[in-house]
């Protein structure tokens, strides 16, 4: 049976509705993923989950940097850590020429 109930967004699926969040965003229509798809998930992303301690500031301003990206804080600090962690790792095969 088709599903005919009306959202009050029909007419407007245009991409912008779903970048300004009128469409998307309501959390009506969220449901959490079970543990074997978030597993499956994180085993094809190859994710690991982690604990760590940061401070409440730190915190915020990663939110805050991220948001200004227009991504979760949680991703930005991916981003951030794989910025560093591949321009170190050039860092650390340059020196190693150098010494050679």
């Amino acid at each position: 049976m088709k599903n005919t109930r009306k959202t009050g967004w029909e007419d407007d699926s245009s991409p912008e509705s779903w970048d300004n969040r009128r469409l998307g965003a309501s959390e009506e229509f969220v449901r959490k993923s079970s543990p074997e798809r978030e597993k499956t998930i994180d085993d094809n992303l190859g994710l690991q989950t982690i604990s760590i301690r940061l401070q409440k500031a730190l915190i915020n301003d990663l939110k805050t940097l991220a948001d200004s990206d227009g991504i979760g804080y949680q991703p930005y600090i991916r981003q951030v850590l794989t910025r560093h962690v591949r321009r170190e790792k050039g860092n650390h095969r340059k020196h190693i020429q150098e010494v050679k």
